[in-house]
């Protein structure tokens, strides 16, 4: 109500306003007396309705809206005409004027204070005080008239004397333009472009509408040529070539539109689904989203595409229409979006998950805020996915990949191979923005859950894996952590990560005892128990002593258990001593038990996963190797044995001659000389081997087996420890000249101690029948009944024969030795330095080599 109020108000004061304007003076010529216009006649109503018009018009003054500049202006210009009265008036009135406020005052004052100043400007400028009154009845405004267009365009101005030259079909100058060319050349050009253009700019833009939504318009088409496929104005058509280039432009949004909505709907057509996967149905999900509020601007475009194009003459009844440029200006930034997705579409049409996120990920690494913010936005769809995996799998050990788009691929595989070959990394389906080290991390996360899953039948796992979710935050709800969010993810594999493998080692430690385990290896493949490793040598060295084809594997189990229980292994953990078992190699015609016995650990799940058939392939090789050094020592033990001066009674040969003697002498120092030799030699190896190389790799195996992390770093340290064992032992490819050299000398070394027993019998067989001859002197066959000559001549036989054997034997350990020392300084491993040192510590044999 109040508002209709005011109109009125303003109403009555605009209709006060034109009848003192058109009042006339009295008939009298009285100049205080007007009389006032007829109400009801054409000549008022016309001047009533232009005022109005000109006052709801949008005329803007060529002046800045300033009221209080505009009441200096009236003051100066009444005080210039001696009329300072009236200025101290004006200035009241204006004073009053601009400090009310509230309901019924003027919000626009400085309009209504220029609007009085122009008329009276205008009054004045007439050729009488007031207005003629043949000007009014002729103001009207064309509906052809440009109001407030340009900056040129000023305050109304009827001209009166100039009324012919200023007005031509009641057109009112509103613009500083006294012959109206500014309005002709409107008209002129208004003309040329309805010529021009055979299709208005109306049709124009609703086709290039259409071809945004991918239709054919009316005049624009899509042409699949070989040029290439696009929305094209038929050249038939009569336009000018701007304007062409324009649609074609616009129409570039059209194209890419239709590459967009074919690939959308060609994935969610394609079959089987695996083609697409789940990343790409997200992708297709996500870009559809974009299209729906891509269709809600084009609503608003075609709802102003109804507004007629007002051309530059014409006043617009609307600024809500819409022309091929401001079109351009609309869909500028859907062009970018689009130009994005098509771009995305072309990139991803062959690629599918991970690979698919990777591609769309290179196109978020963009300067421009609104492409980054749209990739972003993007991305979070598309990767949602795989980020659900990577949780399930983390926190689960669920390998939810039912199209194959995870980085991470698993495989049926038995249970001791779970961990080695059960999952791996598919590199191809690796997202660029996940780390190799976080994707490593990720891996053996679930790989952790899933070993104790399955090759350790426990469950406790699931609670360490909720207190993660419940630490980081993330919950089992979709969606808890996205693109964007690495920090969070890194959060949560690190803690997942950091709980699941200590209770792992945990699980490991404890429960199957690996320590135990390990030690159990080292003492009996390893020959670390030595008490049962000699006990067994003495039960089992006559039956192994025997062709392979001739010994029975149980009697060699049922001698292993007697050698467990007549030492000290008696005591250790049962479970662990039903796993050690006999185990002959495969052999050929003509080899000796020594030759293919071996000890076998069985190691069951899941210590099989540490303990291989490649890692007990090692072991097999380091104990036979550890069994043949073994043989050798316990022979020359034996040897010793034989040799002791006790066993032999030099009275016994007193009846000999002294060169029988002096040979007897001779070979048995030979033989003893040869035995010390050797044995300094066997004895510093087993040193080395015993203790430079077993013992200083336990050592460090128990070091790092202390501080891994989790089940990479426990198999690392073993592999380190098996490795280390065989390059130090001479068993590395590095170092099979040398371990040939010493199998050479250890065949050797068993030729002696056969050699030194046939010696040794033979003396003592010699020593019998010297004694038996002396009881009986008559005894034919025998050496005495032969005479004195006969025993003499036999006995230096025998000796000569067996020193010569013994010198061959000497001469070629002393070859052998010389040859297998020389190899040690172009040896690379350290260590070997240190065996070096022990078999020739004051240079011995690098004098008598002939190499030196």
């Amino acid at each position: 109500m109040e508002d209709e109020e005011d109109q009125q108000k303003v109403s009555d004061l605009v209709r006060e306003l034109v009848i003192r304007l058109l009042s006339s003076p009295a008939d009298d010529g009285s100049a205080t007396t007007n009389s006032k216009p007829n109400l009801n006649s054409p000549h008022f109503v016309n001047s009533l309705r232009y005022a109005q018009r000109i006052l709801c018009s949008r005329l803007t003054p060529s002046v800045a809206p300033d009221a209080a500049a505009i009441a200096d202006s009236v003051k100066r210009r009444l005080a210039s005409h001696g009329s300072s009265s009236l200025a101290l008036s004006f200035a009241d009135l204006f004073a009053k004027f601009s400090s009310k406020t509230g309901p019924g005052s003027v919000n626009n004052k400085w309009a209504v204070i220029y609007l009085l100043k122009i008329i009276s400007e205008d009054s004045k400028g007439a050729k009488s005080q007031y207005c003629p009154s043949n000007l009014l009845p002729n103001l009207s405004l064309s509906n052809d008239a440009d109001f407030g267009k340009g900056k040129g365009s000023s305050s109304v101005k009827p001209l009166g004397d100039n009324n012919k030259k200023g007005w031509d079909n009641g057109v009112l100058l509103v613009s500083k333009d006294p012959e109206n060319r500014r309005e002709l050349a409107f008209r002129e050009f208004v003309t040329l472009v309805r010529e021009e253009n055979e299709v208005s700019e109306e049709v124009l833009v609703r086709d290039v509408l259409y071809a945004c939504q991918g239709v054919d318009g009316k005049y624009v088409k899509f042409d699949g040529g070989s040029d290439g496929a696009g929305y094209v104005l038929s050249d038939s058509i009569r336009v000018p070539r701007a304007t062409r280039i324009m649609v074609h432009k616009l129409c570039e949004l059209g194209r890419l539109f239709r590459k967009v909505t074919g690939y959308i709907a060609q994935s969610m057509d394609r079959f089987p689904a695996e083609d697409v996967g789940t990343v790409g149905q997200a992708l297709c999900s996500a870009l559809q989203d974009e299209l729906t509020e891509y269709y809600k601007l084009l609503a608003v475009l075609e709802a102003q595409s109804s507004n007629p194009i007002p051309l530059v003459s014409e006043t617009a009844s609307s600024g809500n229409y819409l022309s091929l440029r401001r079109l351009a200006v609309w869909i500028a930034e859907p062009m970018v979006k689009m130009t994005l997705m098509a771009d995305l579409v072309d990139k991803c049409r062959v690629l599918k998950g991970g690979a698919m996120a990777s591609a769309i990920h290179l196109h978020a690494r963009h300067g421009d805020p609104l492409v980054h913010e749209f990739m972003r936005r993007l991305l979070q769809r598309v990767c949602a996915p795989l980020f659900e995996m990577v949780k399930r799998w983390v926190q689960e050990g669920e390998l939810e990949d039912i199209f194959a788009e995870f980085f991470i691929v698993g495989q049926e595989v038995k249970a001791e191979s779970l961990w080695r070959e059960g999952y791996r990394l598919n590199h191809s389906m690796l997202p660029s923005f996940i780390s190799p080290s976080l994707a490593q991390r990720i891996l053996r996360t679930g790989k952790s859950i899933n070993f104790l899953r399955v090759c350790c039948d426990d469950r406790s796992w699931a609670d360490a894996a909720t207190r993660v979710a419940t630490d980081i935050g993330v919950t089992a709800r979709r969606g808890g952590f996205g693109y964007g969010e690495t920090d969070t993810l890194e959060s949560l594999v690190d803690e997942a990560a950091k709980r699941i493998d200590k209770h792992l080692l945990d699980v490991i430690y404890r429960r199957y005892k690996f320590k135990e385990h390990c030690l159990a290896i080292k003492r009996y493949l390893l020959l670390g128990q030595g008490d049962f490793v000699q006990y067994l040598m003495d039960i089992v060295g006559p039956d192994l002593s025997e062709p392979a084809n001739t010994i029975s594997s149980f009697k060699l189990s049922g001698l292993l258990e007697t050698a467990v229980r007549a030492s000290n292994a008696q005591y250790d953990d049962r479970d662990m001593l039903d796993r050690l078992r006999v185990k002959m190699m495969p052999h050929e015609s003509g080899d000796r038990g020594w030759d293919v016995f071996s000890l076998e650990y069985d190691a069951r799940v899941p210590l099989d996963t540490v303990f291989t058939e490649s890692v007990m392939a090692k072991y097999l090789r380091i104990f036979n190797f550890l069994w043949k050094l073994r043989r050798v020592e316990h022979a020359l033990t034996g040897a010793w044995k034989t040799m002791k001066p006790n066993c032999i009674s030099y009275h016994s040969f007193t009846r000999l001659q002294s060169a029988v003697k002096k040979e007897l002498d001779s070979t048995l120092r030979r033989c003893q000389v040869l035995w010390v030799e050797i044995n300094h030699f066997i004895s510093n190896l087993q040193y080395y081997i015993m203790f430079e190389v077993l013992e200083v790799s336990w050592s460090n195996f128990l070091s790092e087996m202390d501080v891994a992390k989790d089940l990479d770093d426990l198999l690392a340290a073993h592999d380190t420890y098996l490795d280390s064992i065989v390059e130090k032992s001479l068993l590395g490819e590095l170092s099979q000249s040398l371990y040939k050299s010493l199998l050479v000398i250890f065949d050797l070394i068993l030729r002696f101690r056969s050699h030194a027993d046939r010696l040794y019998e033979g003396i003592q067989e010699l020593q019998a029948r010297i004694t038996r001859s002396s009881q009986s002197s008559s005894e034919q066959g025998s050496w005495t009944a032969d005479g004195r000559k006969a025993l003499t001549q036999r006995a230096g036989e025998f000796l000569r024969n067996m020193g010569h054997d013994l010198e061959e034997i000497s001469k070629e350990y002393s070859s052998l030795q010389e040859e297998f020392i020389s190899q040690f300084p172009v040896q690379k491993h350290v260590d070997l330095k240190f065996l070096f040192f022990r078999l020739d510590f004051n240079e011995f044999y690098r004098r008598v080599s002939p190499s030196s």
